[in-house]
């Protein structure tokens, strides 16, 4: 069986997508005659943690830790709810106080790629000697953090190994980079080391057709395309909700905010006695100041349910509760190419997807291609309103369902066996 070490800063007890998409590689992985070994730190700092994941992991795995030093923990004794909100990608664009100011600054400016690069040096020692011993002949990094790309940069050249680098999002290209107040010679830092590993991994694995298509403009070094995806253990009861349920899942940071959309509810509630009985917005985890500002402008607030994260199985249960699934990205031409982990775990609970983001973001044809919903821009009102309005008398006449399709190609299973053909 060929060994594999896979080199993963977020790990459970860690919540969140990332942690899931490779979790369940590792659970598959066996089943393609390859062996995992995790390299993880000893002690991170988990921005979101999620015990329950801790039981999804598969038995006689064999996991190395080092310890790790990271100065998020020294900034969160002047600020521990701003620091820990920004080591999550959550930057408040408005009135912003100084010290948040000086936080972003400090992590852009001095953190090159950023606060987890401690953790590279110590770790390309330590791991030299767990490849030998183990007689591992693949590394793979997975990113973000990028500083975790780092460890695989100087494995490979000091021991001449197989290194596969995994982007789970772009790097420098990604939304919250410009609002990090990068001077100019740090953002040519975080340009040359991006190439730098794009050029030296032997294969480079991203999630979106977009991040490939970016990065085949800086290497020449084979690029493949492997999504997040759902698993189909799922083994609770789900009774829909009562309520016209339109629910997101997951952090809604700032930019995810489609105005269309609150304004047509608003609109809707005025209207509509029936719809302003029934109607809820579910908002399940973080939500930005700025979005929740938003939305309770448009007078949403009565009919706005908030719960802070959940675990993934209580997840899971509350996407297929749910009359309809929300899923919003930023209204960026930076943001096409996202597709976040939780539209495939949408599309396994079958209910009705509403997706609203950038003009041509990827994930609107996969929504097309597996029929599981429909996806509008930021600017979309009088069609946005029919669709809302065509759902709402399906909800009433208890008719409100998804005939999806094909769907089964972004089954975790099947994803760990694309990779499998990579290893």
């Amino acid at each position: 069986m060929k060994k594999v070490l896979i080199i993963t800063y977020y790990w459970p007890p860690a919540g969140g997508p990332g942690v899931q998409r490779w979790l369940k590689f590792v659970t598959y992985l066996r089943d393609f005659d390859i062996e995992p070994i995790l390299y993880v730190p000893e002690n991170p700092n988990y921005p979101i943690v999620d015990q329950a994941l801790l039981k999804g992991m598969p038995e006689g795995i064999k996991i190395y830790k080092q310890p790790i030093f990271e100065p998020y923990g020294l900034a969160s004794f002047l600020s521990s709810k701003k620091t820990k909100r920004i080591s999550s990608g959550i930057i408040q664009t408005k009135n912003q106080s100084f010290l948040e100011k000086l936080l972003l600054w400090v992590r852009g400016n001095l953190f090159i790629p950023d606060a987890r690069k401690y953790w590279v040096k110590p770790s390309v020692t330590y791991l030299a000697k767990v490849i030998e011993n183990e007689k591992i002949g693949t590394i793979i990094t997975t990113g973000p953090p990028h500083s975790v790309h780092l460890i695989g940069l100087h494995l490979k050249q000091d021991l001449a190994i197989s290194w596969i680098s995994d982007f789970r999002d772009p790097w420098t290209s990604i939304g919250y980079h410009k609002k990090l107040k990068l001077t100019k010679s740090s953002k040519q830092k975080h340009k040359k080391l991006e190439a730098l590993v794009l050029n030296s991994a032997d294969k480079i694995l991203v999630t979106s057709e977009t991040t490939k298509k970016e990065f085949q403009a800086i290497t020449q070094q084979p690029i493949t395309v492997i999504t997040n995806g759902y698993d189909s253990d799922y083994e609770g009861t789900a009774i829909l909700d009562l309520q016209f349920t339109i629910s997101h899942i997951g952090s809604l940071l700032t930019g995810r905010n489609p105005q269309n959309l609150w304004k047509v509810l608003a609109a809707l509630i005025q209207e509509n006695k029936a719809f302003k009985e029934a109607v809820r917005l579910n908002l399940i985890g973080v939500v930005s100041d700025d979005v929740l500002h938003t939305i309770y402008t448009y007078g949403l607030e009565p009919y706005v349910v908030l719960k802070p994260y959940v675990s993934h199985d209580e997840a899971l249960e509350l996407q297929r509760k749910s009359q309809v699934l929300l899923l919003a990205e930023i209204d960026s031409p930076e943001t096409i190419g996202i597709i976040p982990g939780k539209l495939f775990e949408y599309m396994a609970a079958k209910r009705p997807i509403l997706a609203i983001g950038p003009d041509n973001w990827e994930v609107a044809s996969i929504i097309k291609a597996t029929n599981s919903g429909k996806t509008f821009n930021y600017s979309e009102e009088g069609e946005l309103k029919k669709l809302v309005v065509h759902w709402f008398q399906a909800f009433k006449n208890k008719q409100l369902t998804v005939q999806s399709k094909n769907i089964e190609m972004y089954s975790r299973y099947s994803l760990t066996k694309k990779l499998a053909t990579e290893l």
